[in-house]
C-alpha cells in the first residue's frame, strides 16, 4: 500500500508542478477511494504540498519559467493571491471539521469533476489581465483547498489564464501563492486540534519532493496542451469515482 501511494504521489506532484494543478485534487479522491478518511487526507496533503511548493517555486525560477524577484510582477500577483487565499483557507478548515464526512467526500467528488470540466472548456483560451479576477479566484480556490486538499490549482491556473497571465509564469506563481495556503490551512488544522496521520504526512513528502525538478524542466522545454486536457479528463473520472465513496 505504502508503495502505491507513494508511486501516486510522486506523479500527481510532477503533473501539480508540470501544470500548476492535480496534486491534491488528483491525489485527494484516489487517497479516499484507498480508504483514507477526508480529514486524515487533507491535513497530510496541505503540509506535504507546502514543502514541495517551496521547491517548485525554486525549481521555477532558476529554469527562467517565473520571476520571483521581489522587485518583479510575478512576485506581486504571487504574494496578493497567497494572502488572500491564506485567509480563504482558515475558513473552509473550520467548516470542513463541522460538517459531515459525507458531504466532505460528495463536495471533493464533485469538485474535482467540474475542475476537469473547467480545464476542458477553458484550454486554448486568450484572456487580458485583470486583478479583481485574480482576487476573487484565489479566495474561490483557497477555500477549495481548505475543505478538500485540492481544487486550489485548477482553479487559480485557470483564473490567472482568464485574468491574461501567460500559462508559465502561472505555474510558478501558483506555486508560491498555494505554499502559503496550505501553511495557513495545516496550522488552522493543529491550532483547532485535528490528529494529524503523521505516517501518510510523511510518505507523501518523501515521495512527492523529488518529483519537482523534472517538472519543472518540463515547463521549459515541453508544449503542456495537450498534457492538460488528459489530466482534466483523469479528474473527470476520479470525480466520478469518488461519490462511489458516499456513506
Amino acid at each position: 500500500m505504502n508503495l502505491l501511494v507513494g508511486f501516486i504521489a510522486f506523479v500527481s506532484e510532477y503533473l501539480d508542478s508540470a501544470l500548476g494543478m492535480g496534486y491534491g485534487t488528483a491525489l485527494a479522491p484516489i487517497l479516499i477511494l484507498l480508504g483514507y478518511s477526508p480529514l486524515a487526507v487533507v491535513p497530510a496533503i496541505l503540509i506535504s504540498q507546502f514543502f514541495t511548493d517551496i521547491a517548485a517555486c525554486y525549481c521555477h525560477h532558476q529554469a527562467c519559467n517565473v520571476d520571483l524577484r521581489l522587485s518583479g510582477p510575478d512576485f506581486k500577483i504571487a504574494f496578493l493571491l497567497g494572502l488572500l487565499s491564506a485567509f480563504g483557507v482558515v475558513i473552509s478548515v473550520i467548516v470542513a471539521l463541522k460538517i459531515p464526512k459525507w458531504f466532505l467526500t460528495f463536495y471533493i467528488g464533485c469538485l474535482v469533476t467540474s475542475m476537469g470540466v473547467l480545464i476542458l472548456t477553458t484550454s486554448g483560451k486568450k484572456f487580458r489581465f485583470s486583478w479583481p479576477k485574480i482576487a476573487g479566484i484565489g479566495l474561490l480556490a483557497a477555500f477549495n483547498k481548505g475543505i478538500s486538499g485540492g481544487g486550489y490549482g485548477p482553479l487559480l491556473m485557470g483564473g490567472q489564464i482568464l485574468s491574461g497571465v501567460k500559462t508559465n509564469n502561472a505555474v510558478g506563481i501558483t506555486a508560491f501563492a498555494e505554499a502559503m495556503t496550505c501553511l495557513a490551512g495545516f496550522l488552522t488544522y493543529l491550532i483547532l486540534g485535528k490528529t494529524i496521520d503523521w505516517g501518510l504526512t510523511g510518505l507523501l513528502l518523501i515521495s512527492a519532493v523529488p518529483a519537482v525538478p523534472f517538472a519543472a524542466l518540463t515547463v521549459r522545454q515541453a508544449r503542456t496542451g495537450k498534457l492538460k486536457k488528459s489530466v482534466a479528463i483523469l479528474m473527470i473520472i476520479l470525480g466520478l469515482l469518488t461519490f462511489l465513496k458516499i456513506g
